[in-house]
């Protein structure tokens, strides 16, 4: 979802401290879409001299990675107990409803709340800001693990929304440390990262509930714990150009609602477009983490087991695509062409998934919705590729929103339209996912043509003149 069509240029050489890879030429072009005045301020900040060049960035990059991979394991660890729990609490009479929404409220703190971290963390720093929702993720766990009452089991819902920074830091953190040529495969990485965690969290929650129920938060929080002293004694902080000038440190509290960001950032016309696709595929990610079980149970006859298996084995195949294919598709044919084919491989998936009658005729399906993966890696790398370097920590933060918006949405509207629809024919809640894409193939296209007309503009452009 980024970059040229070409093969990549050989990156820029990097530093082994905290300030990322920096450019070799401090008189090189700011790249399209960023902001001239602050990229050619980063780009003539002298690399530091130091050790080999990409100790201290593959050091990050690890620390980076395995943050995210632990947080989402400590995610899925509380999956498999949370019904059992909300019983203890006597609630099993409204035990949906409340599971509902405690998922919901979870999902609501983020949309308010994440582009908030993420301009801080354009203002104060990517590790402060990492280090307090590591701090605050692991007083969550541990007071959902002691909680008494219903009412604390919620306020520790609540306290982690609004401290799940960790996925959006983490995003700004890699378009820091990497150059563009490298952010598509990174973002792949860190994409594959989260889906594996989310896979071993409810297995190792699985087994720890069964020895007591309140395990895996004690697990959860030990987890995040480990994370917060990773962060804290071994992650540096990158060095980039700063949103705002020193004599006015502090964001205005304005500037902190969820809308000022993705107003701000909408109105940059080469970036409103990929917004707009990134909500499209965040509520199509909706159906399948909906509806799953119930479709699985309704048109196979599955049983939970069945259910855990064919999750595992798509989340495995998703982060396997995520992981390995993403950079080498989107280096051979262009972030924009890897992105349009992860929507087509979506939307064939969910058609599959829409007209399957066994198990033998979904398997393709699953695949192809699991190669529609690469889409998302290349869509960040393109989104921040178009913004400034000043405004990532706030781009990552929007996304976050963006995708926690489509979670509140999603589940009420997909669970409406399968009991509609469920009557005649239960296919139609995969149609209608398929169906969101559709208003995004203007965009698509203008992104297309723009990819195509890019190495024709280069090329004009380096030619000799008289030549």
């Amino acid at each position: 979802m980024h970059t040229p069509t070409q093969s990549p240029a050989p990156p820029p050489a990097e530093s082994a401290g905290p300030a990322g890879p920096m450019p070799t030429e401090p008189t090189a072009a700011p790249a399209a879409g960023r902001d001239p005045p602050v990229a050619a301020a980063a780009a003539t900040i002298p690399p530091p001299a130091s050790m080999p060049a990409a100790s201290g960035i593959d050091l990050a990059l690890v620390l980076i990675l395995a943050t995210v991979a632990l947080d989402a394991i400590g995610i899925g660890l509380i999956a498999p107990v949370l019904p059992q729990l909300l019983d203890a609490f006597g609630v099993h009479a409204n035990l949906a409803l409340h599971a509902g929404a405690l998922t919901a409220l979870y999902a609501l703190m983020q949309f308010v709340c994440a582009p908030a971290l993420g301009a801080l963390s354009d203002r104060f720093g990517r590790r402060p800001v990492l280090l307090c929702s590591l701090f605050g993720s692991a007083l969550d766990y541990l007071l959902m693990a002691c909680a008494p009452w219903l009412s604390l089991l919620y306020l520790g819902r609540a306290v982690a929304g609004i401290s799940g920074a960790s996925g959006s830091v983490a995003g700004a953190y890699i378009a820091d440390i990497s150059d563009e040529s490298q952010r598509a495969r990174r973002y792949g990485w860190l994409g594959a990262s989260f889906g594996l965690g989310l896979v071993a969290g409810p297995v190792i929650g699985g087994l720890l509930g069964a020895v007591w129920l309140r395990a895996p938060f004690l697990a959860a929080a030990a987890l995040a714990t480990l994370n917060f002293a990773l962060a804290w004694m071994a992650l540096p902080e990158p060095r980039r150009a700063r949103a705002a000038p020193p004599e006015r440190a502090a964001p205005r509290w304005r500037e902190l609602a969820p809308w000022h960001s993705l107003r701000e950032l909408g109105r940059l016309p080469d970036l409103a477009p990929l917004l707009w696709l990134y909500l499209a595929m965040q509520l199509a990610g909706q159906v399948p983490g909906t509806l799953w079980a119930i479709y699985g149970h309704d048109r196979f006859g599955w049983n939970p087991t069945a259910v855990g298996l064919s999750l595992a084995a798509f989340g495995v195949v998703h982060s396997l695509f995520q992981a390995f294919a993403t950079g080498r598709i989107s280096e051979r044919f262009g972030p924009s062409r890897t992105l349009l084919g992860g929507v087509v491989s979506d939307v064939l998936g969910y058609l599959a998934f829409a007209f399957a009658r066994s198990v033998a005729t979904l398997a393709p399906g699953l695949v192809l919705a699991a190669g529609g993966g690469i889409g998302g890696p290349a869509l960040l790398a393109m989104a921040s590729e178009r913004t400034d370097e000043a405004r990532q920590g706030a781009l990552q933060g929007v996304l976050a929103s963006l995708a926690s918006l489509a979670a509140v949405i999603g589940p009420l509207l997909f669970g409406a339209i399968y009991v509609a629809g469920a009557g005649h024919w239960d296919g139609w809640v995969w149609v209608v996912g398929a169906a969101l894409y559709l208003p995004c193939v203007p965009a698509l296209r203008k992104l297309l043509r723009a990819s195509a007309s890019a190495p024709a503009a280069r090329d004009e452009a380096a030619a000799p003149v008289g030549g």
